[in-house]
């Protein structure tokens, strides 16, 4: 019998489709990285061409006209005191002077289809800085913190000041901090800084996770290693016997106090954070109130107080009694910092165990407190509708 021929149709196996599938998911993959990388790097090429583009106008404007221009306004053809500022598409531009003399700008661009692409530069750093916030102006970006569940946020890189009798904060270095204020007063005022939605005063978490932050930073501290030697604690020895204006020149961090680094002296007034962001006046100048309050009967202390009085930290002694754990020191999760007192530079708890009455947090210490001034410390003897010329607030969002 003659046999049949029988047709061959060579095919791919099951295997070699499951390769080629993933060689070209691979393929794939590869071709969209590096479409996203080409895309973020251009996003940021123009994201800081704007920045350029609008500091060399706010330049020329200024020398025109001997200071910066009040609103970046496009609606229609700017002229002084306002200026039009433009900027590539799908790019936003803030432009934040300062309000008092418009002798200062910060300048901000952000991306509109992505939140984290924003560059800042300022009519002093000149070099634009990602920012994964966009803040108001003279406000610093502070990271956020898991110990705190706080997320990054925006906060005075200077204490609060007062022009004129405004009820409205602002963030600059010149002229003394907004003093004789009471903490009520000042949670009612911090909402009004120009040009910032949801700014209010600082809250306790947040003032933790600062304090938490610069802890860890050895620059921060006098022997050059966190919990070497002391953390600096500003302008807290009462020479002078005064609060202080700040500095735009955060190297001149000792500027007022007559000490310098040389001398080896803890007056230090800058602080720096993880970010590269650096803060003023955290700790000494004039203490700063916090929204926090205590209950009656919860105040923190000894056993049979009778009156106020200053105690360290690590005090084995200490009640906590209505006092939150992560207000202490031992909380911020840096070894050794359970066993820290005033001689590492972090302040004490200026408490009466035995009182009855509403008492608000305020922080930091003012320009007398000596060891008792620190980025922890916390005094508790106000009311809070009271007030003394040696207490201010900063604002964060």
């Amino acid at each position: 019998m003659a046999s049949k021929n029988r047709s061959y149709s060579p095919g791919f196996t099951i295997v070699e489709l499951l390769v080629v599938i993933v060689v070209i998911g691979v393929l794939a993959a590869i071709t969209i990285v590096s479409y996203t990388g080409i895309a973020q790097r251009a996003t940021n090429s123009a994201l800081q061409s704007d920045l350029a583009n609008a500091s060399q106008q706010l330049k020329l404007y200024s020398i025109d006209n001997g200071n910066y221009p009040q609103t970046n306004n496009c609606a229609s053809s700017p002229t002084p005191p306002n200026i039009c500022l433009k900027s590539s598409p799908n790019n936003t531009l803030t432009y934040q002077p300062n309000p008092t003399d418009y002798q200062s700008f910060s300048l901000i661009s952000s991306n509109n289809n992505n939140a984290t692409n924003n560059y800042r530069l300022t009519d002093s750093n000149t070099t634009p800085t990602p920012v994964s916030l966009v803040c108001p102006l003279n406000f610093i970006v502070v990271p956020g913190s898991s110990t705190y569940g706080t997320s990054d946020f925006c906060v005075m890189k200077y204490e609060a000041k007062q022009v004129g009798s405004t009820t409205t904060p602002i963030s600059q270095a010149a002229g003394l901090p907004w003093t004789s204020i009471s903490q009520t007063t000042a949670i009612a005022n911090s909402p009004n800084v120009a040009g910032c939605t949801g700014c209010h005063l600082i809250t306790e978490t947040e003032w933790l996770t600062i304090a938490q932050n610069v802890l860890n930073i050895a620059s921060n501290w006098s022997g050059g290693s966190v919990g070497s030697s002391y953390i600096y604690s500003g302008h807290n020895d009462n020479v002078p016997a005064n609060a202080l204006a700040a500095d735009t020149n955060d190297g001149n961090g000792y500027i007022g106090t007559g000490d310098s680094s040389s001398s080896g002296a803890d007056q230090r007034r800058t602080l720096r954070l993880s970010n590269g962001e650096v803060i003023w006046d955290l700790a000494g100048n004039v203490y700063d109130w916090t929204n926090s309050t205590l209950a009656s009967g919860q105040q923190p202390g000894l056993s049979g107080e009778v009156a106020y009085s200053s105690k360290q930290w690590n005090n084995g002694s200490l009640l906590r009694n209505g006092l939150p754990a992560n207000a202490l020191p031992s909380f911020t999760g840096i070894s050794g910092a359970s066993g820290w007192s005033s001689t590492q530079g972090i302040g004490q708890l200026y408490s009466n165990s035995g009182d009855t009455s509403t008492r608000p947090f305020r922080r930091g210490g003012n320009w007398w407190d000596h060891g008792s001034a620190g980025v922890f410390a916390l005094f508790l003897d106000y009311l809070p509708t009271g007030s003394s010329s040696a207490i201010g607030f900063r604002v964060s969002k």
